[in-house]
């Protein structure tokens, strides 16, 4: 079991979200956006952090470097995003995400998926 931190605003995907990785055993600690990321994240030290990239005010991307600048130890943060068009996860890792996730998710995979990311994967 994990804890695992996901930053998105759709209550629906968090409900989802949280359901999947729930079942799995895993304990996710959620925000809608990024104004208390640092804090919750210092607070919770989750061992994955699942951002999405398109938020209201700061964006995934901002938030990533929010989290960089924290002098904190960080797991390993994920880009989970809408945006599914060429060059997009190209885009996402060359900016420091380890991985890439799209949604709307593959409910059967997404467990799976998120759990490969926690042993070090893409």
């Amino acid at each position: 079991m994990a804890k695992i931190l996901i930053v998105e605003d759709n209550p629906d995907n968090m409900k989802l979200f949280k359901a999947v990785l729930g079942v799995r055993g895993h304990a996710v600690v959620g925000l809608p956006g990024g104004e208390q990321l640092v804090e919750t994240f210092r607070a919770e030290q989750p061992e994955l952090v699942l951002l999405d990239i398109q938020l209201p005010g700061e964006d995934g991307f901002q938030l990533l470097e929010k989290l960089r600048g924290s002098g904190d130890a960080l797991p390993p943060i994920v880009a989970l995003t809408a945006h599914a068009m060429s060059g997009d996860r190209e885009k996402a890792l060359h900016a420091g995400f380890e991985g890439y996730l799209t949604k709307p998710i593959d409910v059967a995979r997404f467990g799976q998926l998120v759990e490969g990311f926690l042993r070090g994967g893409e």
